[in-house]
């Protein structure tokens, strides 16, 4: 089977999310839209795990959440990054690389 966008590698979804956030407060449909959008519709979060995850970072404090309304004059969850949210996002980035590094190494030399 031939897919023509890919699901969001497990694992990567918190550090993009995240890196989103970075960029000021959104919600849910437009974090999915702006990861999609920025990776060239490569990458598609499905609600059945972006709202999940909203809602497991919150609970870890990387996030935090207030209703608002969106750009369609609807009543929306707004998630921001915290300071907290901020250090994961380093981390997380951090082992994205050396992880990266590690599948470059093996496709180079194996």
């Amino acid at each position: 089977m031939t897919r023509t966008k890919k699901d969001v590698l497990q694992g990567t979804l918190d550090m993009l999310i995240l890196r989103v956030l970075i960029r000021g407060p959104m919600h849910g449909y437009g974090i999915g839209l702006r990861i999609e959008e920025v990776s060239r519709e490569a990458l598609r979060v499905e609600e059945g795990s972006l709202y999940p995850a909203l809602h497991r970072m919150e609970q870890e404090g990387w996030i935090r959440a207030t209703w608002g309304t969106s750009e369609n004059n609807r009543r929306a969850k707004f998630y921001e990054i915290t300071p907290q949210g901020e250090r994961q996002l380093e981390i997380e980035d951090e082992q994205w690389n050396r992880l990266t590094a590690a599948v470059r190494q093996v496709m180079r030399f194996a």
